[in-house]
């Protein structure tokens, strides 16, 4: 009677449909222990890593912040003599510059994927168009500049200069003569190098979505490019997003080549052929002759911006996410 009894129980335990095979309320062995206290030291240092670099940087930037507070944020002007500093030329030409790069990104880098993801092609071809596409993330950012300047330049002036001429009467386009090094040059070459991020984080999701959603829907009825956009695309919707946040998030911090290619020119511009000026591109064109007190606390001051303006993207990305997965429930 024991021994049936506590087969029973045996047998009621192992039919529970609340059992949690990942429960660590039972008995762990030293390794497991151990394995997860390291994990949650590394967690913790990574945390740590960030509010000591916060403080740092705020700690610099301490001067300005004392002495133009939020004003610092719309201010125009940037006076090193009269240390006289604002933020916002640098605020709009990296928003804008990023923009450009990300608009785009999403439509090529989402064509990249699909095309390598899906049968369109050889697997050969497939396989040879993802590895050429990956390689431009090995390629150094001075690197990617100069080419900017001796060869992408050259290229582009023509058809900007066709732009202006032909289109003037558009506000983005409203530049008579424009030189090779502006907004949209940085922003086209800044799309180039977001573009290896984008395409091979949307290719790995797209791979790893089942095929029985593929055959299901053509079984329904739906063709190739149904499938694609009303099955394929929304299920890697999240993938794409992170996909997307961190193309941007290089566009944002970007440094080398758009300093060699935006123009360098601290003014506001609805124009897209004007010559501009970025947050990265100022830190590294001053930061090295900058005087200790305001002129330091000024550069550092935008780097807290740009670092907030990384961050609140982020966390945009993860509410969009969050939001997108509640309604598809």
């Amino acid at each position: 009677m024991a021994n049936s009894s506590e087969s029973q129980n045996n047998s009621l335990s192992l039919s529970d449909g609340n059992i949690d095979l990942t429960s660590t309320g039972g008995v762990n062995f030293w390794f497991d222990k151990g394995f997860t206290w390291v994990v949650y030291l590394f967690a913790g240092i990574t945390v740590a890593i960030l509010f000591v670099m916060t403080y740092v940087i705020f700690q610099q930037a301490e001067p300005a912040v004392d002495k133009f507070g939020l004003g610092f944020l719309w201010g125009q002007d940037w006076d090193t003599g009269n240390q006289i500093f604002g933020a916002l030329p640098y605020i709009y030409g990296t928003l804008v510059s990023s923009a450009i790069a990300i608009i785009l990104t999403i439509p090529v880098g989402i064509s990249i994927a699909l095309v390598t993801s899906e049968d369109f092609l050889p697997n050969s071809v497939k396989t040879t168009i993802a590895f050429v596409i990956e390689l431009i993330a090995a390629i150094p950012s001075v690197i990617i500049g100069l080419w900017g300047i001796f060869i992408f330049i050259p290229f582009i002036t023509p058809i900007e200069k066709w732009l202006g001429s032909t289109f003037g009467f558009i506000p983005l386009f409203n530049t008579q003569d424009p030189a090779g090094n502006n907004m949209l040059t940085a922003g086209i070459v800044l799309a180039i190098m977001t573009l290896p991020a984008m395409a091979a984080i949307s290719r790995d999701v797209l791979m790893v979505i089942p095929k029985e959603l593929r055959s299901s829907s053509m079984a329904l009825g739906g063709t190739r490019w149904e499938t694609v956009f009303r099955v394929l695309l929304p299920a890697a919707f999240s993938g794409i997003v992170s996909a997307t946040m961190l193309s941007l998030g290089r566009a944002l911090g970007e440094t080398m080549a758009v300093t060699m290619l935006i123009g360098n020119s601290a003014q506001i511009s609805i124009s897209l052929l004007d010559p501009a000026y970025n947050i990265p591109a100022v830190l590294a064109n001053e930061f090295a002759e900058a005087e200790p007190g305001l002129h330091i606390g000024a550069l550092s001051y935008l780097g807290l911006i740009l670092f907030a303006l990384t961050l609140a993207i982020n966390i945009a990305a993860v509410l969009i996410v969050e939001w997108v997965g509640k309604k598809n429930r």
